[in-house]
């Protein structure tokens, strides 16, 4: 691991969490006097879990099979940009969310500042800590308090068919503009096929290009927020992926849609922008194009590695639980467990690339990467990750900020707005939704 990356990326991490607190963005909530995971008179401890992500399923009824002392009833929830997020916060205000939830890094200091969840510091101790990913920690480490047992580390990572990148004569991107130069000659090779899609309705996508290009669109300073998406990164890339649709050299269809997947099986979309989870995306998707697909770095501004993150998985307690230790202790079993990790993957369609850099060998190793003609992606993966910018920081509106990107990215294709416009509805949303919490805002 690059000591320097780890401790540029903890020192940002704490400066923004301590600034946050001040601004009373963190809220310390409490669970009730939950100080053990066994269960009375020799009984199990039931807890609830919602999640969504792939092979989840598996890896409750792995650990149903394998503990006595606590039992863990799972219910799948739509992604939570799909829906998740609003169940799981209309269900901490009606008072029966679920003991345990899963919650993407970028979402989760909204959920913190919304008083939602509860300081699992008690039971996640530093023991804990250490096995995993400092990065990831520093990430759910807010306010100096512990909200989250990190998952999984998700790089950005480039997928494409290289049987059709040979056909076609294109060699893989290394820099943006390689990219854009595949992408003509993929246009002109066949007039129906685009090098990859613009996800309009996931505005997390265009974020981690942000983020890969330097762009730092919040600042915790002093008392005051800073707001800033027309920083020369974020403009840089705006203009770079309008340019793109304006020449229609890449599809405008919505992630995981009909239409996306549609075009990847007949061949109209030959590469996926995606992250470390996405080899497992197309994997399930696509088994009949087994063999056809490569995975590459991330093109870069200036060839060298670089690297945003794209969602990634935590596992946080909710507000009202009062059975932390064993929501913690079960969320620690997939985080930190050889046997968490196996179930997870071993359900056939997860590449999760674990925040637990121990586990990551038994990933690797359980992950069949035959429908990537064997290629070791986890080497990738590792590469990808040690590249990750450390000057993004997320702030406490995700939803807000995003909502009003995507309505606005949305309307792109009819040529309604652009995508700079898109962008400033966002900061716009954002800086509303600041001053309406009472803080102070810059931007």
């Amino acid at each position: 691991m690059n000591r320097s990356w780890s401790s540029s990326w903890s020192r940002t991490t704490r400066a923004v969490a301590a600034t946050a607190t001040a601004l009373a963005v963190l809220t310390a909530c409490g669970g009730g006097e939950d100080t053990s995971a066994k269960g009375a008179g020799g009984k199990p401890v039931t807890i609830t879990f919602w999640g969504w992500a792939k092979g989840s399923k598996e890896v409750v009824d792995a650990f149903n099979a394998s503990h006595t002392n606590i039992r863990v009833t799972f219910e799948e929830i739509p992604s939570g940009n799909a829906g998740g997020y609003a169940k799981i916060s209309n269900a901490v205000k009606a008072g029966n969310a679920p003991d345990l939830v899963s919650i993407e890094y970028p979402s989760l200091p909204e959920f913190v500042s919304a008083g939602s969840l509860q300081d699992i510091g008690a039971h996640f101790t530093e023991d804990d800590r250490k096995k995993l990913l400092p990065q990831a920690v520093d990430l759910t480490t807010l306010g100096g308090r512990t909200w989250a047992v990190p998952f999984d580390a998700t790089p950005q990572v480039f997928y494409y068919r290289k049987d059709l990148f040979a056909r076609y004569g294109v060699q893989v991107p290394k820099t943006w503009d390689e990219f854009r130069a595949a992408a003509e000659k993929v246009k002109k090779a066949d007039a129906k096929a685009r090098i990859a899609t613009f996800f309009p309705d996931d505005p997390t996508t265009f974020e981690a290009m942000a983020w890969q290009a330097g762009a730092q669109w919040f600042k915790a300073e002093d008392d005051t927020w800073k707001v800033d998406t027309t920083d020369p990164a974020t403009t840089k890339v705006t203009a770079y992926w309008q340019g793109l649709l304006d020449a229609g050299l890449v599809h405008n269809n919505a992630s995981f849609s009909p239409e996306w997947t549609g075009s990847l099986k007949n061949g109209g979309t030959i590469g996926y922008l995606g992250a470390s989870w996405g080899a497992g995306v197309l994997k399930g998707t696509l088994p009949e194009q087994s063999g056809k697909w490569a995975a590459a770095p991330m093109p870069s501004w200036d060839g060298k590695p670089a690297s945003g993150m794209l969602g990634g998985s935590t596992f946080a307690v909710t507000k009202g639980s009062e059975k932390a230790a064993a929501a913690v202790e079960f969320a620690k079993w997939m985080a930190t467990s050889e046997e968490g990790v196996k179930a997870r993957i071993a359900s056939g369609t997860s590449s999760a690339f674990p925040a637990a850099t121990a586990l990551r060998p038994v990933a690797q190793k359980v992950f069949d990467t035959g429908f990537y003609g064997g290629q070791d992606l986890y080497a990738l993966f590792e590469q990808a990750g040690t590249s990750i910018r450390t000057d993004w920081a997320w702030g406490p509106t995700t939803g807000t900020t995003n909502t009003a990107i995507k309505d606005r990215f949305g309307k792109v294709k009819g040529g309604g707005t652009t995508l700079a416009e898109g962008v400033k509805a966002g900061h716009d949303a954002t800086v509303a939704e600041l001053t309406k919490r009472g803080l102070k805002v810059e931007g």
